[in-house]
């Protein structure tokens, strides 16, 4: 077993995929209409679906806002160097809320960044140095 993806609910699918293919680098992998079921389904991620998990944004046709509620926390992205992508992220009209640096009762350096529609994307600096930004 192995897990495939993460689904997020997204009001403006266009914003989204810009956010997550052109502020966080991803690439669009697929992306299929359901013209009968009024919803959309797009899949970014950093490589192929075969090889690892991606994001699914699923765009219900007509909503306009969702709760997010209390229960998601966030979705994880390996970084090399937090700091020089927050920066990165930031030049591309990303909008961090928490800047690079040591989390709390700890000495791993994290950031996190909000999406179009407020989910939040933690970026884990990774302490061998082998993660690509």
């Amino acid at each position: 077993m192995r897990i495939l993806h993460t689904m997020l609910r997204v009001v403006n699918l266009e914003k989204s995929l810009a956010f997550y293919t052109e502020v966080l680098g991803m690439q669009l992998l697929r992306r299929n209409d359901y013209p009968e079921g009024k919803f959309t389904l797009a899949f970014v991620g950093y490589g192929s679906e075969d090889d690892g998990a991606v994001i699914e944004l699923t765009h219900n046709w007509g909503v306009e806002s969702y709760e997010l509620g209390n229960a998601y926390g966030h979705i994880a992205i390996e970084v090399t160097d937090a700091y020089a992508a927050c920066a990165a992220i930031k030049q591309r009209g990303g909008k961090i809320v928490r800047e690079a640096g040591p989390m709390k009762h700890g000495n791993t350096v994290i950031a996190f960044v909000d999406d179009p529609d407020g989910y939040k994307i933690e970026l884990i600096q990774t302490k061998l140095g082998t993660a690509a930004n």
